[in-house]
């Protein structure tokens, strides 16, 4: 087209309006005191204005509900939804009128309209309505991009588009912290923060965990109400507030005694997390898959099944250890138990415990006791390969507490 032809003016009008739940009014109160010129003027217009909070006129805050004015920011997570209207201007019967809603992203272009079939014709004064939907799955600059099409009564096929552009922005910065316990278990901490400029109301922050895990939320309070939640009743999050949620990971039944298996295990779930802002509006964000680093066994992981609590000066006490072979071979394995200055092993150091398969286990309980008070730390254990004649071994593997029996001194 010549850019010195006028531009054409088209026989509809586009128009777009996102839709979002009503904001309350807000007004600028202008006020002085009864000494100055105006005198209570002011006050009385305040007092008239149907905006304003009858009995606190001078507050900003409004009673009434305003609609959006423009796009404005879009949070990941909730869902996009838009009006767009085709109204004809004209004194024409137009024909074959086709919608088309797109939205353009950094790495896609999505179709949004409900249909895709052209309306056969609009009489003048007459409208097309649509609604569209999406739920935003990426950040960064939108762009919503609206086509129409149609044909003129004197059979001139005309086309025009429209381009609205926003920014989808991130509602919560999470971050997540693995713990690995003596046993199996793994302790995953989420710290979710609102980087939001509005409370949000945290309807729910559950961890899926993945096919080898049961998960326990350690987030309710112990002996309270059923399901109570250490936040309260009202769980809402201040902007740039930060909250933290404990869950406990246990390696399904299936998969407890598959040393191997557990040890390779490096995916553990995604946290689900579902907030509510302003009047109502939900959103949801999926993490990806949490990965931990996996822990380093070595080839035989030496672990306690029972052990007490507390135990009495210069008295045997005894403990049951946990030996797995987390190699891919057999081997067989020896047993020494040295001395430390307050630890002591009762029983044979240097005996044979046999051949151990890849991936068994056996349970071997042990006496031993302390000559000295306090909490004590059970170290001396030697473990020896003779196929290989490698040697393992470990120290602080638990600790204990001891305590006169006379004196009951604890440590």
């Amino acid at each position: 087209m010549d850019v010195s032809q006028a531009k054409q003016e088209h026989l509809l009008a586009l128009k777009v309006m996102r839709l979002t739940k009503p904001t309350l009014f807000t007004n600028l109160p202008v006020t002085c005191e009864d000494r100055d010129l105006p005198g209570d003027l002011f006050d009385q217009l305040m007092r008239e204005d149907p905006s304003t909070i009858k009995g606190a006129e001078a507050l900003m805050l409004g009673e009434m509900l305003t609609l959006p004015q423009n796009f404005g920011n879009i949070f990941l997570g909730e869902t996009f939804s838009s009006y767009i209207s085709v109204h004809n201007d004209s004194i024409q019967v137009v024909k074959d009128i086709l919608v088309k809603a797109d939205l353009q992203t950094s790495s896609q272009r999505l179709n949004l309209s409900a249909s895709n079939s052209a309306v056969a014709e609009l009489k003048p004064e007459s409208c097309i309505d649509d609604v569209i939907h999406h739920e935003v799955k990426e950040i960064g600059t939108h762009i919503l991009v609206c086509a129409v099409s149609y044909t003129t009564q004197y059979g001139e096929k005309l086309y025009f588009r429209k381009f609205f552009k926003f920014q989808v922005l991130k509602p919560l910065d999470v971050k997540t912290k693995f713990y690995n316990a003596e046993t199996d278990e793994v302790f995953l901490e989420a710290q979710i923060q609102n980087i939001t400029t509005s409370p949000m109301f945290m309807e729910k922050v559950s961890l899926e965990p993945s096919m080898m895990y049961n998960v326990t939320e350690l987030n309710t309070v112990a002996g309270g109400d059923d399901g109570e939640s250490t936040f309260g009743k009202m769980s809402y999050l201040q902007p740039m507030d930060t909250r933290q949620y404990l869950y406990c990971l246990k390696p399904k039944p299936e998969y407890a005694e598959k040393a191997g298996v557990i040890k390779g295990v490096t995916v553990i779930g995604k946290l689900d997390i579902v907030w509510k802002t302003n009047l109502g509006e939900r959103g949801r964000l999926q993490t990806s898959q949490l990965q931990r680093m996996a822990p380093g066994y070595g080839d035989i992981r030496l672990s306690l099944e029972m052990i007490p609590d507390t135990v009495n000066l210069e008295e045997p006490f005894d403990i049951i250890c946990k030996i797995t072979n987390c190699s891919e071979r057999t081997m067989d394995l020896e047993l020494e138990m040295m001395n430390t200055r307050s630890i002591h092993w009762c029983g044979v150091s240097g005996r044979q415990l046999g051949k151990l398969s890849p991936g068994a286990f056996l349970s071997l309980p042990l006496i031993l006791l302390s000559s000295v008070q306090g909490l004590q730390s059970i170290s001396g254990l030697r473990l020896t390969d003779t196929f290989l004649k490698r040697t393992y071994e470990y120290d602080d593997i638990a600790q204990v507490c001891v305590v006169c029996p006379y004196t009951n001194n604890e440590c």
